[in-house]
């Protein structure tokens, strides 16, 4: 290898690029797996779940979707209102809805903000803790004082340039600030901090609930399972629907977001091994035929190595050693390689990259296996080679 340094470069370059491209699309799949499961869990809460007019969690299917537009109808605050007087296996339950705005601060309009109205216990359900002020209160948003007072503008541009409290205002509705949280910065080529926090109340007087309304519950400790049921039962019996008839709603929970997830990036992970195994025979075909050449070009070696004594398995073991050791060296080239294109795409993208110790692994181990796969016909070769015949080739 080093005598040759830029044959064995050549050789190489179909594991490199074979490794290099394995590990990349695991760190992009491990990236966007710890992505989803981290603000899923973040907005949803631990130990809570979502009951929405509409759920599909899976592959999409038109003809379904169609279905549930056509079937369920929107929940209602009198639902809720039933829900939170009967429901005994959830600690809380709130409601929310949300819609696109446009909001004005501090002379600066931002297109295309998430407007959220949500019940003061939101906060609690979707473990969302404002950073400074607070969630509109419930005394804030009940009788006389059902107004402004509670609204609460999140971290947004408007917050970042300055105080977002006095000048913030959507459509002709002022909305005073009563804090903001953490940000969480850029996801998936969008900002997570693009939304203002009204109360459910302000909400419903502003834009009324022709778009539906959203439950959020939080299960008792170890009882999330059970809370659902009671949750559906609860809201079948209320709509008076039949045995065996399919719920017109649908509940999940950030697991079942994550779990659906994690399913696609599988299919997605195995597409991309499909692939890469192609990258990698050719390779392997690659390093075979330079070993094949080494052999030749190395025969009188192997006639005097025979001549003073060495076995068929030495003269085996040494070119098997050497194939596998080439192509385990561009596996960690290309290792090399891929680590550096996730950070230098972490640093300068917003897509989410994360190098998992497996597919180091992975790859280090399939590039030493090609090798010595594809080693094997060339290292035969060179140990049925003739002591004599070898010692008279030129």
């Amino acid at each position: 290898m080093r005598a040759s340094k830029l044959r064995s470069a050549l050789t190489l370059l179909g594991i490199i690029l074979a490794t290099t491209t394995l590990i990349a699309v695991m760190s992009i799949i491990e990236g966007m797996n710890r992505y989803i499961a981290d603000h899923i869990s973040s907005d949803l809460g631990a130990g809570s779940f979502q009951i929405r007019r509409m759920v599909m969690i899976g592959q999409w299917d038109p003809k379904k979707y169609l279905e549930m537009q056509r079937r369920n109808p929107q929940l209602s605050r009198e639902e809720f209102d039933f829900l939170k007087a009967h429901l005994s296996l959830s600690q809380e339950i709130g409601m929310e809805a949300a819609r696109m705005a446009t909001v004005v601060g501090n002379g600066k309009t931002m297109e295309r903000v998430e407007m959220d109205g949500a019940s003061p216990n939101i906060e609690v359900i979707s473990n969302i803790q404002p950073v400074s002020g607070h969630f509109p209160l419930e005394f804030e948003i009940s009788g006389a004082c059902r107004r402004d007072v509670g609204q609460r503008c999140k971290r947004s541009p408007v917050r970042r340039s300055g105080s977002c409290g006095e000048n913030c205002r959507h459509g002709w509705h002022p909305v005073p600030g009563r804090g903001h949280s953490q940000g969480q910065g850029i996801g998936v080529g969008n900002s997570m901090d693009n939304f203002v926090v009204i109360p459910i109340e302000t909400y419903i007087k502003y834009y009324g609930v022709r778009q539906g309304l959203d439950y959020h519950a939080l299960a008792r400790d170890g009882q999330l399972l059970q809370a659902q049921e009671e949750a559906r039962m609860l809201l079948r019996a209320w709509r008076h629907m039949r045995p065996r008839v399919d719920d017109n709603f649908g509940i999940f929970t950030a697991d079942a977001v994550v779990s659906m997830w994690k399913q696609m990036t599988a299919a997605i992970a195995g597409t991309a091994i499909a692939i890469v195994s192609v990258f990698m025979v050719v390779g392997g075909v690659v390093i075979m035929n330079i070993m094949l050449a080494v052999v030749t070009e190395r025969t009188y070696e192997i006639g005097i190595r025979k001549a003073v004594g060495a076995r068929r398995s030495d003269i085996l073991n040494q070119f098997l050693v050497e194939s596998s050791l080439m192509a385990a060296f561009g596996g960690v080239a290309g290792v090399l390689l891929a680590w550096g294109v996730a950070v230098l795409v972490r640093a300068t993208t917003p897509v989410p990259m994360a190098v998992p110790a497996s597919a180091i692994v992975v790859g280090v181990t399939l590039s030493a296996a090609v090798g010595l796969f594809f080693g094997i016909y060339p290292a035969r070769q060179a140990a049925r080679l003739d002591p004599i015949v070898a010692l008279r080739a030129e």
